[in-house]
């Protein structure tokens, strides 16, 4: 549609037609689009979801001679998931920002019920 002179469809036509590695935009969708604030929208709602499991940890957690906060996944989880099925995925990106510390690569429920999760 880009190369068709019959297409009056502007928003094809400003596009650039590619974007390569190392080019700033790449794998970035164009400023100003809907896509881009749907993308910010939701980097926002995963951190909001972030600080609220922190604020569980805190508030359900014990703490210990250091001054951190440990509770136990499975108490956790089962605190947690009235609130949000996405428990895992939510501990797994407060450890990506250094909020958390806990054993292992992924926690599953009833196996690794008595691992404990650090509040950094």
């Amino acid at each position: 549609q880009r190369k068709n002179p019959f297409s009056n469809n502007d928003r094809l036509a400003s596009k650039p037609a590619h974007t390569h590695r190392g080019d700033p935009t790449y794998g970035r969708p164009p400023e100003g689009s809907r896509t881009e604030q749907r993308g910010r929208d939701a980097h926002s709602h995963v951190g909001r979801e972030v600080e609220e499991l922190c604020l569980i940890i805190r508030r359900t957690g014990e703490v210990g001679e250091d001054g951190h906060v440990r509770v136990t996944f499975g108490q956790l989880f089962e605190t947690y998931v009235t609130i949000s099925n996405k428990v895992v995925g939510i501990l797994l990106r407060a450890r990506k920002h250094g909020l958390v510390h806990f054993e292992g690569e992924m926690l599953w429920q009833g196996k690794d019920d008595d691992v404990v999760i650090t509040l950094l």
